[in-house]
């Protein structure tokens, strides 16, 4: 069996190469701008899927290590995936679409409420891509009267194309 790869594979491949990533917490949160070394490494699953390892320092000195999947399924005619830390519990599972323009990834999922412990949230992780060799990652939560509230962003600038 082999993927009929759409259109839609072949934006995944820019997200392919070595990044150094920068953290940023929005003002107010409990931590600072991370100053941990953050890198990924992302590869290609012959087209089909894009993996994405990160590794870096948390803001407490701990290591921790992510990982994310990302594919298009053409039946549903969105983006899929997912995303694994070993810095917490959760799988986090994503559907989302591309925005108008070819340079914004909205990842719909849904989390734990850090909140409100054994209650669900809606998140939104969000690709922004600036050029062939910087792009940004932010995440957000949906509150209680719906409107976001911004989690993080990380911006990523590309090292090499591996």
């Amino acid at each position: 069996m082999k993927a009929d790869l759409a259109e839609e594979h072949r934006w995944l491949e820019q997200l392919v190469g070595k990044w150094r990533l920068v953290f940023h917490m929005p003002e107010g949160s409990d931590h600072s701008d991370s100053g941990g070394d953050w890198q990924e490494t992302a590869r290609s699953l012959n087209g089909t899927w894009v993996v994405c390892e990160t590794t870096g320092t948390m803001p407490d000195g701990s290591s921790a290590t992510n990982i994310l999947s990302l594919g298009y399924d053409p039946l549903k005619k969105r983006y899929v995936g997912s995303f694994v830390s070993s810095a917490m519990t959760n799988l986090w599972v994503y559907e989302g679409t591309l925005d108008e323009t070819g340079k914004v990834l909205t990842l719909d999922c849904d989390g734990p409420d850090f909140g409100n412990t054994g209650r669900t949230a809606r998140y939104q992780d969000i690709m922004t891509i600036r050029d062939a060799d910087t792009r940004n990652f932010s995440s957000r939560v949906q509150t209680a009267d719906g409107t976001w509230q911004p989690i993080m962003s990380c911006d990523y600038h590309r090292v090499s194309a591996v």
